[in-house]
């Protein structure tokens, strides 16, 4: 008999199964259900053998008989013989060796989706650890073994990096370290690649940043901002990001939920220090940050994916884009392109006439603002939610909420007269007692 896919679809089911033979032991077994399977039947030390080469039409008539030969091969080799049922099941049992073997000792692969999904739960920003190793690690380690990576590998991974700028590249580093200690606590490798790199040899060094605008600046910031080609959403968490001089990583994931009369209470993105010394936040309101911030619930900053709230690196693109004149610092993959980068295209007249900055200079300009109000170290310290140093973090437990309620509302005081063209700002003295915290008479 010879098959085609004519004849087999006009083989009807009937109440006992059947077989259709074909040459040389290729067949067709049809079930009362209607599944039809093809068969390799032959005789081996003497012993009658049905092996399955596939459901029909999942397995086409082509696929079949590719398997048929093999088979058929295999069994009369000349030299050597085989059963091909027993070849299959050696194969078989060897897939499953080898996959027990890869889960027991995993790829990089591997390894990257089990610890981003430890990662989704312990970190907010996840979602860059995410893009990071997607586009910089799994293309060059992906299907290797997690334990054989070594120092050497990340050196010469970090050394393709280097025309990407000093940031990325160590921020790359960071992740992959921070995986391997995640591995390393699982049991998942015996030891990390990530050892003894050291700043100024092996890893780079990022230059602090010391960017803030001045009071000119600053009235033109405000002015044109709201001019700029970037979204309502992402315009107001920049200005909040200057009024309340904290990092644009907490202003834009600001929930209505953290929000108690006139504090914003938050705790700050898990960290290694967040963990050790757990500090929730809290951050005097004005009414021009009342104002920004608005009535709506749930994120005050949605993303318009309607997927949580907007991103930082959004953000910090949208601020690029509308700079006149803008040129990204690190160069071009393709010098003959030229020096511009590939941005969504913003009418000159709406860019902002700034030098570069980014959404961290925001809050460094406000708190310089602040210093220049003659408020003291301790008290900006407080403000900027920063952690104290030494002993001091131990015997010192005064929140300043007193003090960051008055030095927030000078600067707003400072802030108003600047965009308003005003030159002359009071500071007033310290109220009495603060606005009390929610929940306290």
């Amino acid at each position: 008999m010879r098959f085609t896919d004519r004849y087999i679809a006009s083989l009807k089911p009937q109440e006992k199964r059947y077989v259709v033979r074909g040459g040389k032991g290729f067949a067709l077994r049809v079930l009362p259900s209607g599944h039809k399977t093809f068969l390799f039947i032959y005789d081996y030390d003497g012993r009658r053998r049905e092996m399955d080469l596939g459901t029909y039409p999942l397995k086409t008539l082509a696929e079949a008989h590719a398997a048929h030969v093999q088979a058929y091969a295999m069994l009369h080799d000349p030299v050597r013989p085989r059963d091909p049922l027993e070849e299959r099941k050696k194969e078989r049992e060897a897939e499953k060796s080898q996959r027990e073997e890869i889960r027991r000792q995993p790829t990089v692969g591997a390894l990257v989706e089990e610890y981003l999904g430890y990662a989704r739960e312990k970190k907010k920003c996840w979602g860059e650890d995410k893009r990071i190793l997607e586009k910089d690690v799994l293309p060059h380690w992906k299907n290797r073994m997690a334990q054989e990576i070594s120092r050497r590998d990340v050196l010469h991974l970090l050394d393709g990096m280097k025309r990407r700028g000093p940031a990325i590249t160590l921020n790359t580093f960071k992740i992959i370290r921070r995986m391997y200690k995640f591995a390393m606590k699982r049991e998942i490798v015996s030891s990390s690649p990530c050892v003894g790199f050291e700043k100024y040899d092996e890893l780079p060094v990022v230059p602090s940043r010391e960017r803030t605008l001045d009071e000119r600046e600053i009235r033109i910031f405000w002015e044109s901002v709201d001019k700029a080609g970037i979204s309502p959403e992402v315009v107001r968490a920049l200005k909040l990001i200057l009024v309340t001089c904290q990092r644009p990583g907490e202003v834009i994931t600001m929930h209505r939920s953290q929000i108690k009369d006139r504090w914003w209470e938050f705790t700050p993105k898990r960290t290694r220090v967040t963990i050790e010394h757990p500090r929730p936040q809290r951050i005097y309101l004005t009414d021009l940050a009342l104002e920004l911030i608005g009535d709506d619930e749930g994120y005050i900053f949605p993303s318009p994916t309607g997927n949580g709230p907007i991103t930082e690196r959004a953000v910090g693109y949208a601020v690029r884009r509308n700079i006149k004149g803008y040129k990204r610092k690190k160069p071009a993959k393709d010098p003959k392109a030229g020096d511009v980068p590939k941005m969504v295209p913003v009418p000159e007249e709406r860019k902002m006439e700034l030098a570069h900055f980014t959404p961290h200079d925001l809050r460094r300009t406000g708190a310089t603002m602040i210093a220049s109000l003659g408020f003291s170290d301790e008290i900006i310290d407080a403000v900027l939610s920063h952690l104290k140093k030494g002993i001091i973090k131990v015997y010192n437990r005064h929140g300043y909420d007193l003090e960051k309620q008055t030095a927030m509302e000078a600067w707003e005081r400072k802030l108003l007269a600047l965009i308003t063209g005003r030159t002359e700002v009071k500071v007033l003295p310290f109220r009495r007692s603060p606005t009390p915290p929610s929940g306290e008479a």
